[in-house]
C-alpha cells in the first residue's frame, strides 16, 4: 500500500510540476514535449512522464498527436473567444448556485482568498513586466473559491479547465491588457462585494465583464492569429 501511494504522490507531483511549466510558458505553443528530455528535467521515468501527460492531454493542456507524440497546444483567436464565452456562461451559472447554496464558512473562505489576491504582487519588476507566478495562483484560488459553494464537481471542474486554458492566451493579455484602462483589484472587490450581498444577477454581469476586458483587449491589439503558433510562449492569465 506504501508503495503505491508513493507512486500517486510521485505521478500528481510531476503532473502537477508540468501543468504548472506549460501554462507558465516554459515551452511555446505547438513545441513538442520530448519524453527523454522531460525525464531528465524532472529526474524521474519515462513512465511517469508519459502517464503524466496523458493525464494533461484530458485536460487539454497538452495534445497527443498519433505517431508523432506529445505537444504543447498551438493557439487562436477564434479557439480563445469560444473558450471565453463558454467559461463566462459556466461561471455565470455556478456563481448563481454557490450563491444560493453558500454558507458562513463559504463566505469567510472567499474573503480570505481575496485578501490573498490583494496583498499579493501583481506584475515582474523586469521589463515585459508579466503577471507574477504568485498572484495567478493567488487570482485563480478566488476565482475558485466563488464557485466552490454551488456544489456541482463537474462544473468545478469544467470551470477550472476553461481557467488553465485561458492561462496559454497570456502572453497576449500580458501585452495587451498592460495598457488599458482598467483596475483590476477594483473589479475583484466589485465581484467580492456582490457575492456577499448575495446578489447573483450582478456578481455574474460582473465576472462576464471581468473576463471580456482582457478578450477585448487582446482582439484589439492587432495580434495575429497564428501568432500562438509562432510566436512567443505564453504566460498566465
Amino acid at each position: 500500500m506504501a508503495k503505491s501511494t508513493d507512486s500517486e504522490t510521485l505521478s500528481k507531483h510531476i503532473r502537477d510540476s508540468l501543468r504548472d511549466d506549460i501554462l507558465s510558458g516554459r515551452w511555446a505553443p505547438g513545441e513538442k514535449l520530448q519524453l527523454s528530455v522531460l525525464s531528465k528535467h524532472y529526474e524521474t521515468s519515462s513512465t511517469v512522464i508519459r502517464e503524466a501527460l496523458t493525464r494533461l492531454v484530458g485536460d487539454r493542456l497538452v495534445l497527443l498527436k498519433p505517431n508523432r507524440g506529445f505537444f504543447v497546444p498551438t493557439l487562436s483567436l477564434s479557439e480563445l473567444k469560444d473558450i471565453n464565452e463558454l467559461r463566462c456562461r459556466s461561471e455565470e451559472f455556478g456563481i448563481g448556485l454557490a450563491i444560493e447554496r453558500g454558507d458562513l464558512a463559504w463566505e469567510s473562505e472567499l474573503i480570505a482568498a481575496h485578501h490573498t489576491l490583494e496583498r499579493t504582487p501583481y506584475r515582474e519588476s523586469t521589463s515585459d513586466a508579466q503577471l507574477t507566478e504568485a498572484w495567478n495562483r493567488a487570482h485563480q484560488a478566488f476565482h475558485a473559491k466563488l464557485l466552490e459553494a454551488c456544489g456541482v464537481p463537474v462544473l468545478i471542474d469544467l470551470c477550472s479547465t476553461l481557467s488553465d486554458l485561458s492561462q496559454l492566451y497570456g502572453r497576449w493579455a500580458g501585452t495587451a491588457t498592460r495598457f488599458t484602462k482598467r483596475d483590476i483589484a477594483q473589479e475583484h472587490r466589485d465581484i467580492l462585494a456582490a457575492a456577499l450581498q448575495r446578489d447573483a444577477k450582478r456578481a455574474s454581469r460582473l465576472i462576464r465583464e471581468h473576463y471580456e476586458i482582457t478578450l477585448n483587449a487582446i482582439l484589439k491589439s492587432g495580434i495575429d492569429d497564428g501568432a500562438g503558433q509562432h510566436g512567443k510562449a505564453p504566460a498566465k492569465v
